[in-house]
């Protein structure tokens, strides 16, 4: 499926308002993205260790407040952590062993490409707004978030919490998509981190490819695809120019009804099978809608699909 804009909305042009917010307030300091760092939590997923389930629970031992089990007090032991209680009931002393709870690792997987440039800046102000919010909440977490742009750079960069302001309306050029990249090994991901995707998915690809190579040695994954209304639900009929955003190619077209339900069709096809094959590796899938700006978006969309919990 290829990206097509309407003559008529040129994608490389941004509107005064969102370049004015970008220059005068920094991608952290956003108003939304900070009252809704106010209002949520990740959810962050239920990963299996040694054979018990536990929330980003580590292999160790050590001094947290997540109890694994009993052991038989040996010398060397903490005596803080002896049972009394097991003591007087067995006359043996036991000492409690607790999970090592470690950082979340969090990678965000940003689109770049030129797709993520339609809809007067809408598409592309939201999601680099999500992006922020994703990062400082898994920094707020004492996690450690990194964000990979999927970009035509070789290797991707990537950017710390710390670096969010980098992040500029500019990065939407890119003409080679998530798959290419993956393809050419020019995203490196850590191992078992939770991976965040945010992009259109509107590029050719295999969705059982794509989401096993994204999948591959992550804790968790999460697809976010980001769409304006038009591109879920495209509506205005009649003689349209279209043109390729990332190829620069051009075609007239006569939008008819049947013309718009092919599209819809090809769009649904596409969105059930990346749905379907990231259920099939324990992944989320959901489809956001840009329009509605970010904290719609968080509490009608992401807060629904367990990507994130009230905290209110």
């Amino acid at each position: 499926m290829k990206p097509w804009v309407d003559e008529e909305v040129p994608s490389a042009s941004w509107p005064v308002c969102f370049l004015g917010k970008i220059s005068l307030m920094s991608l952290r300091h956003d108003t939304e993205v900070q009252q809704n760092l106010a209002c949520y939590s990740l959810a962050l997923p239920f990963v299996p260790t040694s054979g018990r389930s536990g929330e980003l629970l580590g292999r160790g031992t050590g001094s947290s407040l997540e109890f694994q089990e009993y052991r038989t007090y040996q010398l060397g032991d903490d005596i803080r952590h002896l049972d009394w209680a097991a003591y007087a009931r067995s006359d043996h002393l036991m000492v409690r062993l607790f999970r090592e709870e470690i950082s979340p690792h969090v990678e965000i997987l940003l689109d770049a490409s030129r797709s993520m440039n339609t809809g007067d800046g809408t598409k592309a102000r939201v999601a680099l707004q999500l992006t922020s919010l994703l990062a400082q909440l898994c920094g707020r977490m004492s996690g450690q978030p990194r964000v990979i742009v999927a970009k035509s750079e070789r290797p991707c960069p990537a950017y710390g919490l710390n670096q969010l302001d980098l992040l500029t309306p500019s990065i939407f050029s890119s003409v080679t998509n998530i798959d290419e990249l993956l393809t050419d090994h020019a995203v490196t991901f850590r191992g078992k981190s939770i991976r965040i995707v945010i992009s259109d998915f509107m590029f050719p690809h295999d969705p059982q490819s794509l989401v096993r190579r994204l999948a591959t040695n992550a804790s968790a994954l999460w697809m976010i695809q980001l769409l304006t209304r038009w591109e879920s639900h495209p509506t205005n009929l009649g003689g349209h120019r279209l043109t390729d955003v990332e190829s620069g190619q051009e075609i007239d077209l006569y939008l008819n009804e049947s013309v718009l339900t092919n599209y819809r069709h090809r769009l649904k096809t596409l969105q059930d099978s990346l749905r379907i094959n990231a259920q099939r590796l324990h992944s989320k899938f959901v489809v956001a809608i840009a329009d509605e700006t970010l904290s719609p978006l968080c509490r009608n969309t992401l807060a629904p699909a367990g990507l994130l919990t009230s905290s209110m």
